[in-house]
């Protein structure tokens, strides 16, 4: 497995200035992998990004930021145009920096909630799958697979388990469609993190390894020995990602609801994480 990084743990949003330090600082510190936002489309050079993670021999993957104007679902056909075209616009910036996956919650805006009733839902989940199937057909034809993750109940009210992700794969049903799983947010949800793992199964792309503080893996309460012997059960062999966030930077400090510090420095909460998944995993 190779174990990396998003740059979320440092900043927000990217810039090409970032990348400049970024990238070299997470080779030295000894990671395979690191993952770019794609907070605004163009918000970084591509050119320069795939050039950086190639020189410095590193595994890249992207990921998405759904905001309240990028929604697959929403009632209002303009902001499920604005989706559609975000994710059409982060699948071509992907195949630009070599990215192999596009991973998030590629379905809704991140923060919105609703009750649905079981007809609302059924139709919600007939439109997504509707407008995921030429994403994916498009994302194939660039290279890209797109790992849909689901997401705590305080952050989407859509898709929050396993079962339900693979619902929407399933009906999807193209390989270019598949999943990504967190650690964070199954540690909430799910009655058994391994289990959702295994279920999941050869679906599974992608996995961003958290704790349930957002802080170093290894230093709370996830389940990491069950992680670890469902990722050996289903012969996992794909990016595992630390996802955390500084308080620093006040605009992802809201979004991710990052109160205080989660680490002595950003740098000790991605070496520890670092230290703990390599014994944990290899």
């Amino acid at each position: 497995m190779k174990i990396g990084v998003n740059t979320w743990v440092w900043t927000a949003p990217l810039t090409t200035d970032d990348l400049k330090n970024l990238v070299p600082h997470v080779a030295k510190a000894g990671f395979d992998w690191i993952e770019f936002p794609l907070e605004e489309i163009k918000g970084f050079d591509y050119a320069e990004a795939a050039a950086l993670v190639s020189d410095y021999g590193l595994g890249v993957s992207t990921c998405v930021a759904m905001g309240p104007d990028r929604d697959l679902i929403h009632e209002d056909p303009a902001i499920r145009q604005s989706g559609m075209k975000y994710i059409r616009e982060s699948i071509v910036a992907s195949q630009a920096i070599g990215s192999p996956n596009l991973v998030g919650p590629i379905y809704s805006a991140v923060g919105r909630t609703w009750q649905a009733t079981l007809e609302e839902r059924a139709r919600d989940l007939d439109l997504l799958v509707n407008n995921l199937k030429p994403l994916a057909e498009y994302a194939g034809d660039h290279g890209v697979k797109l790992g849909l993750e689901p997401l705590n109940r305080f952050e989407t009210s859509f898709i929050n388990l396993a079962d339900q992700v693979l619902e929407v794969v399933d009906r999807v049903d193209h390989p270019a469609c598949q999943v990504m799983l967190d650690t964070f947010h199954m540690n909430i949800e799910e009655k058994s993190v391994g289990d959702a793992i295994k279920k999941v199964g050869p679906h599974l792309i992608h996995l961003h390894a958290c704790e349930n503080d957002r802080g170093a893996p290894g230093s709370g309460n996830v389940a990491w020995d069950e992680v670890a012997a469902a990722l050996n059960d289903i012969n996992y062999d794909g990016p595992v990602v630390i996802e955390s966030f500084t308080a620093k930077v006040k605009s992802i400090a809201k979004a991710a609801a990052i109160w205080r510090p989660l680490a002595v420095s950003q740098d000790a909460l991605a070496a520890d994480g670092l230290a703990f998944l390599r014994d944990l995993l290899t």
